[in-house]
């Protein structure tokens, strides 16, 4: 039975950029940084290590691929849920709650890593902190959209954002239709006002709902 690296030989395959960096991803978000090498990757994926130094220069290009990641797709998030069309600041509110919702636009679990990872390097620290902040001034300058006083806009936004980010920092596990039935006081306290009927219909379509069966 041929190896991987012969199989790589006779076929040309030598994997992607964006596989490598799905293999590191998974192995970060389950073991933890320590998983994140070369060999082990490659075993997962079943391919040659030599595949890898075609997309990533050493074992640090792929750290710092992997943080580019993050940064891009969950910090990415926040900025585009801010920023997206809503009519009153209820609605916008609820498209911030979203992005807490859906895999797809915002990974939790990637989140939490990537703060532990922290506090075992300063660089990484850093550049957490440098994503708090736009984040941060993502959903402030959302609230002064609405016309929120900048001061007032800037509490009102730590508070959705420390919220949040309380939930991924302690590992909350919460029945979702639990979860679901405080979002309607949980968006009065954040901004001052309920949402409508009809924004919370919206809001449940979005994220695949159903207040009835759960």
């Amino acid at each position: 039975m041929k190896n991987a690296e012969e199989r790589e030989r006779d076929t040309g395959w030598r994997g992607s950029r964006a596989l490598w960096l799905g293999a590191a991803k998974t192995a970060f978000v389950e073991t933890g940084l320590d998983a994140v090498k070369i060999a082990p990757l490659a075993a997962r994926l079943d391919i040659s290590r030599t595949s890898f130094y075609w997309f990533f220069k050493d074992r640090a290009a792929l750290l710092d691929a992997l943080l580019e990641d993050w940064d891009a797709k969950n910090t990415g998030a926040f900025v585009t849920a801010c920023a997206a069309d809503a009519r009153t600041i209820p609605e916008a509110v609820l498209n911030l709650i979203t992005v807490f919702h859906d895999e797809a636009l915002f990974e939790p679990q990637l989140d939490f890593a990537v703060r532990g990872w922290a506090h075992r390097s300063d660089a990484v620290m850093e550049r957490v902190n440098a994503a708090d902040a736009v984040r941060l001034d993502a959903i402030r300058a959302m609230f002064m959209r609405f016309g929120f006083a900048p001061d007032e806009a800037d509490v009102r936004a730590r508070t959705v954002y420390l919220v949040q980010i309380g939930y991924i920092s302690m590992q909350v596990r919460e029945d979702r239709a639990e979860r679901m039935s405080r979002v309607p006081a949980y968006v009065q306290t954040f901004c001052g006002a309920a949402p409508s009927a009809e924004e919370l219909a919206r809001f449940h379509a979005r994220i695949a709902f159903d207040p009835v069966s759960g």
